[in-house]
């Protein structure tokens, strides 16, 4: 239940604004309560409007239904974790920052550009985060030593060089090592992200600003751009193709790297936990993403950020005499004010004091920073530096119905695959079908 708050000013009551009492809910996934301990506690102490601040941790697979079926009824937390492609369609349930809480000058200046992009929508802050990850070359140290390979490619030119030194096939013509997981949709993970990567680093222009309308196009060339996007990820796995070296019976890219039998994939930060748990004495580490030589340096980002729900429904807590709710605007500006702390620091902006909770949380969790001033901290830091470093050019692109938009991308990636459709026909076939979900 929520706590409703004695106020003055409103002519109704004669308690005094610091004892407003006020409860924070915080809901998220990925993150345990003992990540935030010290900075509820420190909060509390600083803020005496703010009595207790409370997380509840979700399962990834249900979080986003229970999150919308609890915001529909008016009972969802004060503050509620949004995967940054879910903004376009959280737009009218949350409400943005204030600004003279936070101001947009105040978040450019702060945070990574790939924020920026995903969490200010027309000049007001819907969204701020601690953390952003972006996606790493996974490679197998031993593989490249064993292939007389000293360093990891820069480029995709280098990485294809390595491919028939990394490359090992029977006398069946079955692959028995495969230089790199790419190509197919199903057994590689997070391979919609590799693909928008490959189309962003081809200066696809993937959607029209707002999300509304998906164009997998360019400027002056079409839907080029994405052709070759989509033709290079899928020759990966196309045995005419010079760059073969995986196919959709290979094992799951995150097992078949654990197993040592990839010599690279590409993942995000939090899978390397998993594969040190799955295989211990795997030696493997990472590097940053191949690009293209002569276009811009581009990486694929994911990141949650903390919103503030913009409906909530107050309980009456007791019947003392004078007892009100809070006016809806005085709990969103509470509620930001907390999430400043909670990401900027005490002075909203490089902190000065001892306790930057923005710090005392990557700390903990070991996660890639979201704020400029930290990633130049964690860029010397073996593994985490690369990830962090690689925020500084990782781009995103809004999504109106993400689950949907991922299944169609993996369908036209399986189209290719198994010659159903041409590279421009799988193209169109997607592009035609994601605006139809949009429409609905």
């Amino acid at each position: 239940g929520f706590l409703v708050f004695s106020l003055s000013g409103c002519g109704c009551s004669k308690a005094t604004t610091s004892s407003l009492g006020l409860r924070l809910e915080i809901w998220g996934v990925n993150d345990d309560e003992d990540n935030y301990g010290e900075v509820f506690k420190n909060y509390t102490n600083l803020n005496p409007k703010v009595k207790e601040i409370v997380y509840r941790k979700f399962s990834p697979d249900t979080y986003k239904q229970e999150l919308l079926d609890a915001l529909a009824t008016g009972n969802g937390p004060d503050i509620f974790m949004i995967n940054n492609t879910w903004e376009p369609s959280f737009r009218n349930k949350i409400a943005p920052a204030p600004a003279t809480v936070i101001s947009e000058k105040m978040f450019r200046d702060n945070f990574v550009d790939f924020a920026s992009d995903a969490f200010i929508v027309q000049g007001k802050i819907q969204a701020v985060p601690l953390s952003v990850d972006s996606l790493a070359l996974y490679y197998n140290k031993d593989l490249f030593a064993e292939a007389g390979i000293a360093n990891p490619p820069k480029t995709w030119d280098e990485l294809i060089s390595l491919i028939p030194r990394l490359t090992q096939v029977d006398s069946s013509g079955k692959i028995i090592k495969s230089a790199i997981a790419m190509g197919t949709a199903y057994n590689i993970n997070r391979s919609t992200d590799i693909l928008g990567m490959l189309m962003l680093q081809n200066k696809t222009v993937m959607e029209e600003e707002d999300g509304t309308v998906v164009l997998f196009g360019s400027s002056n060339e079409g839907t080029l751009t994405a052709q070759k996007a989509l033709k290079f990820y899928t020759d990966f796995s196309n045995g005419y193709s010079t760059l073969y070296t995986w196919n959709p019976l290979m094992h799951y890219s995150i097992d078949a790297f654990s197993e040592g039998n990839v010599g690279m994939m590409l993942n995000y930060s939090w899978h390397i936990p998993t594969v040190r748990n799955k295989s211990p004495k795997l030696n493997f580490t990472v590097a940053p993403v191949p690009q293209f030589e002569d276009s811009p340096k581009v990486d694929f980002g994911n990141c949650f950020g903390y919103v503030v729900a913009l409906n909530k429904k107050p309980e009456i807590i007791g019947a003392e005499v004078g007892s009100v709710t809070i006016p809806d605007e005085r709990r969103i500006e509470e509620t930001w004010n907390f999430l400043k702390y909670l990401t900027l620091g005490v002075n909203g902006g490089t902190t000065t004091t001892d306790f930057d909770p923005a710090t005392e949380y990557l700390k903990i969790t070991g996660k890639p920073a979201a704020r400029k001033d930290l990633i130049e901290m964690q860029s010397g830091i073996y593994e985490l530096g690369v990830f962090a470093n690689q925020n500084l050019i990782a781009k995103s692109w809004k999504q109106i119905n993400p689950e949907a938009t991922e299944a169609i991308m993996g369908e036209m990636i399986d189209n290719v695959n198994r010659g159903k459709f041409v590279i421009s026909e799988a193209i169109e076939t997607a592009v035609a079908q994601i605006n139809q979900v949009i429409k609905k």
